[in-house]
């Protein structure tokens, strides 16, 4: 993530959490208090979010010391401390929520992308995100995906050509086997194309898509339409989306799928466990 996001996106975390000022540290704490305080994990996970942690502190108060013990993409253990920070205790005190909550839910993000990646080798399919993210907090979300292992998908409607089910509808399901070639002279970008059943892949298999996306297939469905694939001796890539869950998507990266992205990545995230301790 660039540095310029980073700080803005902490700089209005702390506008929304911080207000107009911390009345309860403001009046119970003094001007030239010092401490010292450490993050602590209270459950095992990938760790992620340790620079939007530093940047909170800093950003109230620059002469925060912040070390951090565990770097994004670490895995961390109950009772691991993760960072030790020390400096002005109101800084420390009114940017303890807005730190914890990045580094919280990011590590969750981080942690659930990590089990996924884990649980499919040695096969060869990637773990990918989908656009199902929090509004406008995409480019973290991704951010966790890819520190945990995972790939993203398209950022957004801009970024490749994407014809859904919904497109085909729209679209009266014109032939897609034309209409995919035509738009392959009209858009420079990867035009990826969704299909509900074996039919509908074997339609456009020789298309010039670049990607077919398998929806909802199970499966031993998902299995058949790659040994079409290897029957037609298609080199599109075959994507498999829809129902994955950590219970079946071994079986998903098994039929020899290139892809399979879930959207429960980032939707249905749970925070990792994560406090503040003072020293």
């Amino acid at each position: 993530m660039k540095p310029g996001y980073v700080r803005t996106i902490v700089q209005l975390a702390l506008a929304e959490d911080v207000g107009a000022g911390d009345i309860t540290t403001n009046h119970l704490i003094p001007p030239n208090s010092q401490s010292k305080a450490r993050l602590v994990a209270h459950t095992d996970g990938v760790i992620c979010g340790v620079n939007l942690s530093r940047e909170a502190f800093k950003t109230l108060n620059p002469k925060v010391n912040f070390l951090a013990l565990i770097k994004d993409g670490q895995v961390v253990h109950q009772g691991d401390i993760i960072a030790q920070s020390a400096g002005p205790t109101r800084a420390l005190l009114s940017g303890e929520r807005v730190a914890i909550n990045f580094l919280s839910f990011l590590s969750g993000i981080a942690t659930q992308t990590r089990l996924f990646v884990e649980q499919i080798k040695p096969y060869k399919a990637v773990i990918m995100d989908t656009r199902k993210t929090t509004p406008l907090l995409r480019q973290l979300e991704r951010y966790a995906v890819r520190i945990a292992g995972g790939t993203n998908h398209r950022y957004n409607l801009n970024d490749m050509v994407m014809i859904k089910d919904n497109h085909r509808m729209a679209c009266k399901r014109q032939d897609m086997t034309g209409v995919i070639s035509t738009l392959k002279k009209k858009v420079k970008k990867k035009i990826e194309v969704e299909v509900d059943d074996l039919d509908q892949l074997k339609e456009i298999l020789h298309s010039k898509a670049d990607i077919i996306l398998l929806d909802n297939m199970k499966p031993t469905q998902v299995a058949k339409a790659v040994e079409m694939r290897r029957r037609e001796k298609s080199c599109v890539l075959l994507e498999a989306s829809g129902g994955i869950t950590l219970k079946n998507v071994r079986q998903f990266a098994a039929t020899g799928v290139d892809r399979i992205s879930i959207g429960a990545l980032t939707h249905f995230r749970q925070a990792l466990d994560i406090s503040m301790e003072f020293i």
